[in-house]
């Protein structure tokens, strides 16, 4: 009888891996990742000198008519071109911090192409948004945008994952 139950459970634990058997941890054992990922967020926002903002307030700013720029920094095909916040533009960053202007992590752009994107007003929004919030992407598009002296910088650091789990439309490119 034991064997009937613990073989299945066994089988499902290793079917759903490892992100899903945290469904079996303790509200203690998840608040450790949830810790984790709340101070990387945190010391990347301080080294970046950017601001944080939610899906809830960045579709409220979209329905206001708020006037900035949005930057999706996700891959074009296999991202952003399925689904990005309305109005975003693309412009791919690595995950890891990057440190100084590579064009071999920026899909071949510069960094004059990046300060084309962004445009000549320093005191516009600028919001920034990659996957979700372990992804670096986002810190590093609101990094360089903050080094090249933008001053309303904003990292959507829930990304499109927080979008779209709040419910909000998504725009695909056709």
């Amino acid at each position: 009888m034991l064997k009937k139950i613990v073989l299945p459970v066994l089988v499902l634990m290793l079917t759903l891996g490892t992100a899903e058997a945290s469904l079996f941890k303790s509200k203690f054992e998840k608040e450790v990742t949830n810790e984790a990922i709340a101070v990387k967020l945190a010391r990347e926002t301080a080294r970046g000198g950017y601001n944080l903002v939610t899906a809830s307030e960045l579709k409220s700013w979209i329905d206001g008519k708020k006037p900035m720029l949005i930057i999706d920094t996700m891959p074009y095909d296999a991202s952003y071109k399925k689904a990005h916040v309305p109005g975003a533009k693309q412009f791919l960053f690595p995950i890891p911090e990057m440190r100084s202007w590579d064009k071999s992590k920026t899909g071949g752009k510069s960094l004059e192409d990046f300060k084309s994107l962004l445009g000549p007003d320093k005191n516009r929004t600028i919001v920034i948004y990659c996957g979700f919030v372990k992804c670096g992407r986002s810190h590093n598009g609101a990094s360089w945008a903050v080094k090249l002296g933008y001053k309303n910088v904003y990292r959507f650091a829930g990304g499109i994952y927080a979008w779209k789990g709040a419910g909000y439309e998504v725009e695909k490119v056709k």
